[in-house]
């Protein structure tokens, strides 16, 4: 088991690299030169910057041996915690977990004495592998143009390669909802498994959930130049005209409208014209699917509840600032929420520095069933147990915080069947640590994805072996 603290890196780029020769294939007819040249390169690559402008981590292959942890305390999610617990798994699914549990021979036996054993965590909305920086344009690949575009899926635009996927995992987020953005109808969210050479080796549901962004009773999506007429603007243009809420509202009832009718004309036999859009609509339109509706004020949750009651969709709203103001209704009708931020200070003059921080805790007490998700920014999915950790210094149980950031957002993406907690049957997609991962002085020492023991490096942890070993050069010189 590789250990590489969220602290203490304890790794060093030399002792990665160190092992190149040996992984050069034993049968291939490489000379004494050769394979001294191809080590000093592999060891030249360990000491120079160009290593940062790569991945840093190492893709590794699937589990093709029976691995059994024994000793930790185990956080099922859904049965309790198993003290002093055994899990193993083999091909990359759990096949037993408990006290008393009979290890298959040949199985490599990992003592963890002393360790927390947990599922990975899962954000509910991302946008890791879409986007890497965002002052350069062509590294972002969120935005689709135009107002409807049901057929986007945001797997195939994931970069493998991206520096956010190490360090997220390296936070305990083993999985995410990546999502696109823009628009009305922005496209699918797709549930992605963050390891992997390539996005479709990652992809675990590339129709996981179809967004929708809620008009804003206060102006909604931008046209034309806010209803100033520029002065450049030859004589005789018309300026288009700022579409209304309610119109706006009417073009989204319009394009699902359209999409059943497509749906039911198909179902009935007819001669259609194959239209992407309408087909990626069909999911959700049979309740397959959520449609996650991003609703901020009580007015847009409201209008969006009732909304999708009308259409009978299964319906979660992302973002909720207002949520706790329609609590009830949310919980009554069985709604949940995703809630993108409880690290956030207030929106409003008159709202209450807690207000973010409590919101969890809130909508607890309120009966409403809800997830946590890092705000969507690739930037920030590392700090989805933080966020959830937030919420438990501000009142909302512990276990409840765990379910927000593993079991809850299975559910609601509807990929509770392989994740979101440890049984039997579901992948071995785990982290053992320290503690808890929602606290920060809590270590994330290893983690797996289908049975994969990751390669726990990351860009983060490159830089600061990077520099702390500058640091001790200069102390040598000046010693």
């Amino acid at each position: 088991m590789t250990t590489t603290k969220r602290g203490a890196m304890t790794n060093g780029i030399l002792s990665r690299f160190g092992g190149a020769a040996a992984r050069i294939h034993p049968a291939a007819p490489v000379l004494p030169a050769a394979a001294a040249l191809i080590l000093a390169v592999a060891l030249g690559s360990a000491l120079t910057p160009a290593q940062a402008d790569a991945q840093v981590r190492m893709t590794v292959p699937p589990q093709t041996q029976a691995v059994a942890l024994q000793g930790a305390t185990i956080h099922t999610v859904t049965q309790g915690v198993i003290e002093n617990g055994t899990i193993v798994f083999e091909n990359g699914v759990i096949t037993a977990i408990g006290t008393d549990v009979e290890v298959p021979a040949g199985a490599r036996v990992v003592d963890v004495s002393g360790k927390h054993i947990y599922p990975g965590l899962i954000d509910a909305y991302s946008s890791v592998g879409i986007a890497e920086i965002g002052a350069v344009d062509v590294s972002n690949d969120t935005n689709e143009m135009g107002d409807f575009n049901p057929n986007v899926h945001a797997d195939v635009a994931v970069n493998a390669e991206s520096r956010h996927i190490g360090t997220t995992r390296s936070a305990g987020v083993l999985v995410t909802l990546t999502t696109p953005g823009g628009g009305m109808v922005s496209g699918m969210s797709s549930a992605m498994n963050l390891e992997g050479w390539s996005w479709e080796e990652m992809s675990m549901e590339s129709s996981a959930a179809l967004n929708v962004n809620w008009p804003s009773p206060g102006g909604g999506r931008f046209r034309g130049f806010g209803g100033r007429r520029p002065g450049n603007l030859p004589e005789g243009f018309e300026m288009p005209e700022r579409p209304t809420y309610e119109g706006q509202v009417q073009e989204l009832k319009d394009f699902f409208a359209e999409a059943r009718a497509y749906r039911d004309a198909i179902a009935a036999g007819e001669e259609v014209r194959s239209d992407s859009r309408y087909l990626a609509m069909i999911p959700a339109l049979d309740g397959e699917i959520p449609v996650v509706v991003a609703a901020e004020s009580a007015s847009q949750i409201n209008d969006a509840v009732t909304w999708g009651q009308e259409e009978g969709l299964r319906i979660v709203i992302r973002g909720g600032r207002d949520a706790i103001h329609v609590a009830d209704r949310l919980a009554a009708n069985e709604v949940p929420v995703i809630l993108t931020s409880t690290m956030s200070g207030p929106s409003r003059q008159y709202d209450g520095y807690d207000g973010a921080y409590t919101m969890p805790a809130r909508l607890h007490e309120a009966g409403g069933r809800f997830a946590i998700s890092g705000g969507s920014g690739s930037l920030y999915s590392n700090r989805l147990p933080w966020e959830a950790g937030v919420a438990v210094a501000f009142g909302l149980p512990e276990e409840e915080a765990l379910k927000a950031v593993t079991i809850n957002a299975a559910e609601f993406m509807g990929i509770d069947d392989r994740v979101g907690s440890l049984e039997p049957g579901k992948r071995a997609t785990l982290l053992i640590t320290t503690g808890t991962p929602l606290d920060l002085t809590s270590d994330i020492e290893q983690a797996y994805i289908d049975g994969r023991e990751l390669d726990m490096m990351d860009i983060q942890k490159y830089f600061f072996e990077k520099y702390m070993t500058k640091l001790m050069q200069r102390m040598r010189v000046i010693s």
